[in-house]
């Protein structure tokens, strides 16, 4: 998940619906991370003021939600950022996480293979069934033949 996300680049200013439109993002999305404390952001006054930080931080949330993350092992991982300058244990963490999800996803994996096994199994045995009845299929739809 770290990888092209430099926390520490150059001073920026977003306001909500800029970073918004940027990531694909409702204004809800995102405040709902600030609550969950993953995005802190300056005030200016009553507006949210995003800066590079948030940014890259936002990139890192989308990619860690794509990848099937849960919020919290994402602000795990990011938090790793400001207690760790070397990340390695960011990267162990990321790894871990990896793994894991590599395990779930290959079993997700064995399991919808077994169910369209068993569901072409089932599409097998009515189709013989109707046509032992003489019934046949053209575009989806069946035909009686008497």
């Amino acid at each position: 998940m770290g990888e092209g996300a430099d926390l520490n680049g150059p001073a920026i200013r977003l306001a909500i619906g800029e970073l918004a439109g940027e990531f694909g993002l409702t204004h809800r999305t995102i405040r709902h991370y600030e609550d969950e404390g993953l995005l802190t952001p300056e005030r200016a006054g009553t507006a949210r003021v995003y800066g590079h930080r948030d940014r890259a931080r936002l990139a890192l949330i989308c990619r860690g939600k794509r990848l099937g993350f849960s919020l919290a092992e994402i602000k795990d991982f990011l938090n790793l950022y400001d207690t760790d300058d070397a990340q390695i244990e960011q990267m162990r963490y990321m790894r871990s996480l990896a793994r894991g999800r590599i395990l779930a996803l290959e079993q997700q994996l064995r399991d919808v293979q077994q169910t369209l096994s068993e569901l072409r199994t089932i599409d097998t045995q009515i189709s013989e069934h109707l046509r032992r009845n003489g019934i046949t299929e053209t575009h989806g739809m069946e035909e009686k033949h008497s």
